[in-house]
């Protein structure tokens, strides 16, 4: 969730840093602060607020360095203020730390500490870590170095972290060490970066090595060594090459990054798709998941597990599976399904979809299933993240960098692979060669389908000038709309702040309907498919009671034209196709919404991009 960025090497760490936690900030932040050590003078500027602030301060309050530590903080213990702002320094002012994650155990710890007269400045759990390695640097037998007494203090503690610290007593030294919250080291020529996500390396260097649980870094000058954090055995990594430009991860001509990756849209589902759709045979050809095609096609159970928008489109993928494969799905939140007794064996299969890759729920998901005998499949965004590196096989979807907090190509991607997937399993489950066809012409037809949509962003803006002011708004879909419904509600929630629900059209009668008024916007997603007639009753219920009615269909008509007060039309496509139509739709009316209430739309409080955290 919290953004680290470090720096060590021949350049001015300052702007480095600086541009870093700006290429990080789409991660969901509430302060910021950086920390540099000049041979042996360690200096820090820490502040609530934006990095703007940050940097600002930084020009009124010069600060210089070989070396430096950087972090966004996203607040766990302690309220956001410039104080539980990181880094943290400890008792004697020569060490300094930046931490993601939560240490589980740090009230005994810190009692501990207070306990041989150790004073706490600030409310984090991550002060009683940097208190912790000064407790055993300083005040212990003196036979620990800085690094070894950085390894002994991750032993005491319990919980999740990424941390980079460094120490005025050591310089040109920076020690970094992981356990469940990513980070990546940038090694380039003669300099070394630490960051949570490739992000803030990529200007200066594409070579990367993905740190594991457990694995602990030491650079000194233009050297490094990777051990275990247990243990004094060297660890050998290979050098990453990341794909990744600079382009990818920057606005360009747009106002916001979710405008700019709604458009994306153009191409990241075509680049999903590239290469893996076999017309003459109606199926699609995942090669990741090739070696394990006869355990997934005798597998007596699926589940799929995420959390938020990648959860919604583990519902649809329930719909696809279960219609092709003829095999049960089980659609689960990772944050519940990690603490319940669920049914898991050798015959079951887990599907595991996350963005980032790093999803902090998702991975203990994943790794309850492996202990228990499951095949585990990954579905994410992120070549070489944890999800990728954990599962036993996986998809990977093409969206490229997703920096929008709010989701919106990563989605579409992710049903994408979820379609082929199905229409995989399907076809070697007996599917006829004509229904696969069938599916794979609306897919190559989809990037058509997209610009057609973004052609009709007027119409869209219409509806978001007119309805704005609402407080609430009521999505309703049937079948496999029905999630997508959700995801319209979840959008219009993150970034506009207004209160929004998806429901199953049918269960409007059993609720919902009671709040619908003259000031109530209804959006129905309609295709003309064989659940029209029914959401049609719906819609005529909605207009008895006054509501405001917004209708998303593939084809215009008469009885929907008097009924709604406003139509927007996707292309005619595949009915497995169309949540990917409407879901755009609807990301550009949340966007829009989110433009006439003059909102925070690509950082909206309090959330974050990838939750690394329980």
């Amino acid at each position: 969730m919290c953004g680290i960025v470090s720096y060590i090497g021949d350049q001015d760490p300052v702007p480095i840093l600086i541009k870093g936690l700006r290429r990080l900030e789409y991660r969901g932040y509430d302060s910021a602060g950086i920390a540099l050590l000049d041979g042996s003078i360690l200096s820090s500027v820490k502040k609530a607020g934006k990095v703007s602030e940050l940097s600002d301060q930084i020009s009124s309050n010069t600060i210089k360095g070989s070396c430096g530590i950087a972090h966004t903080r996203w607040a766990t213990h302690g309220i956001p203020n410039d104080v539980n702002a990181h880094p943290h320094l400890d008792k004697t002012g020569k060490i300094a730390l930046v931490h993601n994650g939560i240490i589980e155990n740090y009230d005994a710890i810190k009692k501990t500490l207070e306990s041989r007269g150790v004073i706490f400045k600030s409310e984090t759990d991550s002060e009683v870590l940097v208190q912790l390695i000064s407790e055993l640097y300083y005040n212990g037998d003196g036979k620990l170095d800085f690094k070894d007494s950085v390894k002994a203090a991750l032993q005491e503690v319990v919980g999740a972290y990424g941390i980079v610290a460094m120490c005025s007593d050591e310089p040109n030294t920076l020690v970094a060490a992981r356990m469940g919250s990513p980070l990546v080291f940038g090694v380039g020529d003669n300099e070394f970066l630490f960051a949570s996500d490739a992000s803030p390396i990529i200007e200066f260097t594409r070579n990367v090595i993905y740190l594991d649980d457990g694995e602990f870094v030491i650079v000194k000058g233009s050297e490094y060594s990777i051990s275990n954090i247990n243990s004094k055995e060297i660890v050998t990594k290979t050098l990453t090459k990341i794909d990744l430009t600079i382009e990818e991860i920057e606005k360009g001509e747009f106002p916001h990054f979710m405008l700019k990756e709604i458009h994306d849209q153009k191409h990241s589902i075509s680049d999903t798709l590239r290469g893996r759709l076999n017309l003459d045979d109606g199926t699609s050809m995942l090669g990741g998941i090739n070696d394990h095609i006869p355990s997934i096609l005798s597998a007596s159970r699926i589940y799929i597990t995420a959390c938020g928008t990648s959860w919604h489109a583990g519902l649809i993928g329930k719909h696809l599976i279960e219609e092709y494969a003829r095999v049960p799905v089980h659609v689960e939140y990772a944050s519940e399904f990690r603490y319940r007794n669920a049914i898991i064996d050798a015959n079951t299969i887990l599907i595991a979809i996350s963005q980032s890759g790093e999803t902090a729920d998702t991975l203990a998901a994943i790794k309850k299933s492996k202990e228990a005998g499951a095949l585990t499949l990954g579905i994410c965004n992120v070549v070489g993240s944890t999800i990728s590196r954990e599962t036993d096989a996986g998809i990977f979807t093409h969206a490229g960098p997703e920096i929008g907090v709010a989701s919106t190509k990563a989605f579409t991607a992710q049903v994408t692979v979820l379609i082929m997937l199905a229409l995989k399993i399907g076809r070697k489950k007996g599917v006829s060669l004509y229904r696969g066809k069938d599916l794979i012409k609306s897919l190559k037809n989809i990037d058509l389908n997209v610009t057609d949509i973004l052609k009709g962003i007027n119409k869209i803006k219409e509806v978001a000038k007119s309805t704005f002011k609402a407080n609430n708004y009521l999505y309703l879909g049937r079948g496999v709309n029905f999630p997508v419904a959700l995801e319209g509600a979840l959008k219009l929630k993150e970034i506009s702040y207004i209160h929004a629900e998806g429901y199953p059209a049918a269960e409007m009668k059993h609720g919902p309907i009671a709040l619908i008024d003259k000031d109530m916007p209804v959006v129905f997603i309609a295709p003309q498919d064989d659940t029209f007639t029914k959401i049609l009753s719906n819609i005529e219920e909605v207009k008895a009671r006054g509501g405001i009615i917004i209708t998303i269909t593939d084809k215009e008509n008469d009885a929907l034209s008097s009924l709604s007060d406003f139509v927007l039309v996707t292309p005619k496509t595949h009915k497995y196709v169309f949540p990917i139509n409407s879901s755009i739709i609807l990301q550009i009316l949340a966007y829009e919404l989110a433009v006439c209430r003059g909102c925070d739309i690509d950082q909206p409080r309090n959330l974050a991009k990838s939750v690394t955290v329980e």
